[in-house]
This record gives C-alpha cells, sequence and structure tokens, in this order.
C-alpha cells in the first residue's frame, strides 16, 4: 500500500494530508496569520515558510514526509493544459516563477511539492492546474476575436464528483454527460462529456457571481467605468475578483452568514440569496443545451450546497432538468490523493509539462 503525501496551498491556509492507498490517514488545515504573511512580497517567497510549517505538522502528527512515497499538489496558473497528473518540472518551475501566467496561491503547490521531493527523493507531482481547459472548439468563440474563451474552471473537484457520480450510475466517466456546478468561493459550471469538460464558466469572468467575484458583467458599463476616470486597473480587477459578488453587496465573503441575515429578515441578503440560486440555474440550464439535452444526470457540489434552503431554491428551478444528485463541500484531497496512488501504482501514465 503506497503512501502518499497530499499539499494543498490556499491564500491564507495549507491543507495536509497522508494516505495509506486510498484511505485518509491524517489530515489538517493549517492557517497562516496575516502577521506572518505579511513580510513576503510574492507569492512564491513563502514557499520555503510554508515546507516549514508542513513539516512540524507532520512531526506533531508522528508522520514524515520521508516516510512517503510520493507528494502531490495542486497545480497553479500554468499554460493550458488537459486534464491530469503532471510530474514536477524545471519548465513547470520556471513558468511558476515568472508568474507569466498570473500569481495564485496554488502556484506555491509544485515549488513545495518539488522541494520535499528532493529533500527525501521523492516523486513529486501536481494534479489538474488551475489552468486545465479542455473547451470544444465551437464553445471558444466569444463574440470578439480578440477575446476567446478559455476553461479556467475548479478542474480537481468536478472531476473527482464527476468520477464519483460516474460510478453510482454504473458508467465509465468518459462515457457520461453531466452538468456539474461547483458552488464553494468561487462559482463554476462545466459540461461534461467523453471525459472531458467540453465548455465551462471560467471561475474568472464569467457565469453567476460568488462570494467575491463578480461573474459576468455588462461588458458595454463595465468599459465605460473602466476608462471613466474614477478607477485604477488595480481597483477594476479587485470588483470583479476578491471585492465584488456577494462581498459587494453584503460586505461578507461567509455564505453562512447570508444565510443567517436572510433568516433574520434582512431583505438585502435575501435578494442576493436568491439571485444566486437564479443565476447559476441559467448558468445549468445552458450546459444542457451544450449537451443537447442528453443529461445523465447534474451534479452540485461545493460548501454552498450545504445550504438546505439555497438547494431547494436551485432545485425549483432544475428540477426539470433531470435527475439532480447533490455532493457538498469539496473533495480536493481525495482527488489528488487518487490522482498519486494510480500513479505510484502504474494505473496512470504522468503527463510532462514542457
Amino acid at each position: 500500500m503506497k503512501k502518499l503525501l497530499i499539499v494543498n496551498p490556499g491564500s491564507t491556509s495549507t491543507k495536509v494530508a497522508v494516505y495509506y492507498g486510498s484511505e485518509r490517514k491524517f489530515s489538517e488545515t493549517i492557517s497562516h496569520p496575516a502577521q506572518e504573511l505579511q513580510p513576503f512580497a510574492n507569492v512564491l517567497d513563502q514557499a520555503d515558510y510554508r515546507a516549514g510549517v508542513i513539516a512540524r505538522c507532520l512531526e506533531q502528527a508522528g508522520l514524515s514526509a520521508g516516510d512517503m512515497d510520493g507528494v502531490i499538489a495542486i497545480g497553479g496558473l500554468l499554460k493550458p493544459v488537459d486534464s491530469g497528473v503532471y510530474r514536477v518540472s524545471e519548465a513547470m518551475l520556471r513558468d511558476l516563477r515568472s508568474r507569466v501566467y498570473g500569481e495564485h496561491a496554488a502556484n506555491l503547490g509544485a515549488v513545495i511539492a518539488d522541494g520535499i521531493g528532493r529533500k527525501y527523493g521523492l516523486p513529486a507531482f501536481v494534479g489538474d492546474p488551475i489552468t486545465v481547459d479542455e473547451m470544444q472548439p465551437l464553445a471558444r468563440v466569444s463574440g470578439h476575436p480578440l477575446l476567446p474563451r478559455y476553461g479556467r474552471t475548479h478542474t480537481l473537484n468536478h472531476k473527482r464528483v464527476a468520477r464519483t457520480v460516474a460510478q453510482e450510475l454504473g458508467k465509465p466517466y468518459e462515457q457520461c454527460r453531466l452538468v456539474v456546478a461547483h458552488l464553494g468561493g468561487g462559482t463554476s459550471v462545466a459540461a461534461h462529456c467523453g471525459g472531458r469538460m467540453i465548455d465551462s464558466t471560467s471561475s474568472r469572468g464569467e457565469g453567476a457571481f460568488s462570494m467575491d467575484r463578480s461573474g459576468q458583467l455588462n461588458a458595454w458599463e463595465l468599459a465605460k467605468l473602466c476608462f471613466s476616470g474614477r478607477y485604477e486597473k488595480a481597483q477594476v480587477l479587485k470588483m470583479l475578483n476578491g471585492q465584488g459578488g456577494v462581498f459587494a453587496y453584503l460586505g461578507t465573503k461567509d455564505f453562512r452568514q447570508v444565510e443567517e441575515l436572510r433568516n433574520q429578515g434582512d431583505e438585502s441578503a435575501s435578494a442576493v440569496f436568491e439571485a444566486l440560486a437564479y443565476q447559476v440555474a441559467k448558468e445549468i440550464a445552458a450546459m444542457t443545451a451544450v449537451l443537447s439535452g442528453q443529461v445523465d444526470a447534474i451534479v452540485l457540489t461545493g460548501g454552498v450546497i450545504y445550504s438546505q434552503a439555497f438547494r431547494q431554491l436551485l432545485l425549483s428551478r432544475i428540477s426539470y432538468l433531470g435527475r439532480v444528485i447533490c455532493k457538498p463541500g469539496e473533495e480536493e484531497m481525495d482527488s489528488l490523493a487518487y490522482y498519486l496512488n494510480a500513479v505510484l501504482t502504474g494505473e496512470l501514465q504522468p503527463k510532462e509539462y514542457n
């Protein structure tokens, strides 16, 4: 049985887990106080700090990375790639360090995994980078050739829950036609067909709004705002990602707080709560059209789906489309463990990033 080390860095926390085969033996979410992150000018400057925190966390649990058979992390902002497992390479590290495709906390994943791998002689991998893009050519046409559509979604969780549902349906994932909606800190909806996400709403700039992202806005009005002289570029980008969505309306990024305010009779919270369900329902319906209405199941996942009231609102608008399966929460750690175990046991061949 293979011993697996899983690392998933976020903006203010790092998730670490140890699996023996498919069984999770240890997991911890390590919070990073703002004062500890403040001295680092760039995200990747945090790599040594976070690796040290991970090592201490494992030591306190009586574990060591040196006892593992391999390490895997979430993939960051890389060039567009297909879904799968990628061996950490010099080309990958170079692209991450140069920030040529942008800066993101997930960029730390490959760097931390590589450091652990080199120290203990372990193979190091990343799974389903954020920039997985499996869109069919027709879906890329946007309305202007300078602004083609591209895939950027919550691939790790999308693929994991899609494979789980396929197993429940008794069919290989590659033979399923699914619409998967992820509702967490970000929102993304994708049409899965032939083992690929052939169309999706990007988690950045498309589809329904989310906790702090604005989703799709009126392009005409956005252009006017950009050139109004009232805002700098950085301010506008913050409106789109970081200070948009629910936060822009209510000043919170916690969906549980939104629901609590709604239950207390707050009309603004109620409007935003219901508008999110409304927008997500529209995106789900659109993705069923991508599949020509031939859908094995619609899958709802992410932390927001824990809310029974939200589920009921959403189901009232989409139940007519077909079978709906709820998978609350996210399974990114399980997905990474599945990938690493499959590679180490020879079930999957890792891909090369060049």
